[in-house]
């Protein structure tokens, strides 16, 4: 029987960047996954770190403080996986006045120190290259700056660093029993494998809940409490480009609502999100999926803003993903995305429940849970990841510009199709994976050295895992060239 100090149940966002944090600070630590890492709600955000700009309107301040802090070290801390954006609001004053917005966004401005982005202002968006895609209703508007992320990737990237910082990372292998002791966990894996560990942490996000209930047990052999979740579906849809510049859309809605519309994947726009609330005690579905009325929600309230409708029709993707957020009453858009951790050790053996959270706030609640693990261990470690680097996120002379650092990369190899792709995705990482030979051809862009760095260093198995996770070529692909990488990979 395998001993280690915390095994980690889920891997998505919160549980790798637990994994991460705690390997970091010397703990013997194993990862289980049942699925692919971010297979679920940690691929199918609005691909954003941001401070969370609508929050200001239910007053969580101090949420909003503490995703723009953590904004900004993610920034420098993964530059090729997190970029700056900056997105246009245009301004219908029957749903908010313009001082209100103004207001906002100075607190937006002023919560926490920007280093990195510029602050808000005004907008003419008549005859602006910003109000073009717009009906001409909307003349005037504000921007403001937040950040975009490779979500998928970002998991990868922190459960790459916790592999590197002596961690066991496995995917498709469940933890099946969970049952607590007087001083450690007997835990049970889905291959059979039987592991004893001094602490227990349960990220699993969406089946957090169900995991205590179906699969761990106390010291007396009943399952475990757990806290109640609001499960809220939210769904995005993917279009042909509707505008070329670079700034994105924060729409508002009539019911209260934002929308988001996204400069993706060069060619696309991306528009969501949807709060759809799941029935009561119904089971996270394993592969969420967007319903005609998200769909129709979504073309409707895009349409209200730009001057060429969105349609059905139009719709070339669509991916949903399930949000745990905490049950606190109220409407699923307004219940709070911040995080809870519950800690304990006076039932037997210290257990770590991780409850909501949002993607920006991943590093602080890694932080604060691999602290309250080494307090309930006997042992507290130094917290390090606040001014640490991602795999791929040290971009040498090019500080946290990754246009540069492509364009540098695209010089040392004339010729090599899809290096600003490559260097989006691996940082630092690409420069080793270009001088290496790069075998066949799989498809446009994609060699045999990359699918191989994938499966042997990012645990892809499967074409979804490279084709809609390690990467977005899937909508790039015709059906042919995603089958011919699904070809290779079932040969390999």
């Amino acid at each position: 029987m395998d001993d280690f100090d915390v095994v980690v149940v889920g891997g998505g966002i919160n549980g790798a960047g637990l994994a991460r944090d705690l390997a970091g600070r010397g703990w013997r630590v194993l990862l289980a996954e049942r699925d692919d890492l971010a297979a679920h709600t940690s691929s199918a955000s609005t691909k954003l770190v941001h401070g969370g700009l609508r929050y200001l309107e239910t007053w969580e301040f101090s949420l909003v403080r503490k995703a723009l802090q953590e904004r900004e070290l993610l920034l420098k801390s993964a530059p090729h996986l997190i970029q700056p954006l900056r997105f246009v609001m245009p301004h219908a004053p029957h749903l908010r006045p313009a001082w209100m917005i103004r207001l906002g966004l100075f607190l937006y401005d002023h919560l926490a120190r920007r280093e990195l982005l510029p602050g808000s202002r005004g907008l003419t968006l008549t005859s602006s290259v910003y109000g073009a895609p717009l009906k001409p209703e909307f003349t005037r508007g504000f921007a403001y700056s937040d950040g975009w992320v490779d979500d998928a990737r970002l998991v990868v990237a922190n459960a790459q660093d916790a592999r590197d910082r002596g961690a066991e990372v496995l995917t498709r292998c469940a933890v099946t029993e969970a049952v607590r002791g007087e001083a450690d966990w007997q835990v049970t894996l889905a291959n059979g494998r039987r592991l004893r560990s001094r602490a227990l942490v349960n990220a699993a996000g969406p089946w957090a809940e169900r995991f205590l209930r179906d699969h761990a047990r106390g010291v007396d052999g009943q399952a475990l409490p757990a806290r109640g979740l609001r499960l809220v579906k939210g769904s995005h849809i993917v279009v042909a480009q509707r505008f070329t510049h670079d700034h994105a859309y924060l729409f508002q809605n009539a019911d209260g609502r934002i929308l988001f519309a996204i400069p993706y994947e060069q060619r696309f726009t991306l528009i969501g999100t949807t709060d759809v609330e799941l029935p009561e005690h119904e089971e996270p579905p394993a592969h969420a999926a967007i319903d005609a009325a998200e769909t129709a929600y979504l073309c409707e309230q895009a349409s209200r803003y730009l001057a060429r409708p969105v349609t059905p029709a139009d719709v070339l993707w669509s991916y949903a993903g399930v949000r745990p957020l905490l049950d606190e009453g109220g409407s699923a858009s307004r219940v709070t995305r911040d995080y809870l951790l519950e800690a304990d050790a006076r039932g037997g053996a210290p257990l770590l429940n991780v409850w909501g959270g949002k993607l920006t706030t991943y590093r602080k609640l890694a932080e604060d849970g691999a602290t309250q693990l080494g307090e309930l261990l006997g042992d507290a470690r130094q917290a390090w990841t606040a001014s640490a680097r991602l795999p791929g996120g040290d971009l040498g002379v090019h500080g946290v510009d990754i246009d540069a650092f492509a364009a540098e990369l695209q010089t040392r190899h004339p010729g090599r199709p899809a290096v600003r792709r490559i260097a989006r995705a691996y940082g630092s990482g690409a420069r080793a994976l270009l001088a290496a030979p790069a075998g066949a051809e799989i498809a446009p862009g994609l060699f045999e050295s990359e699918l191989r760095h994938l499966v042997d260093q990012e645990w892809a198995c499967s074409a979804d895992d490279v084709l809609w996770r390690r990467s977005k070529l899937g909508l790039h692909y015709t059906a042919a060239e995603r089958g011919a990488v699904a070809d290779w990979l079932a040969k390999t």
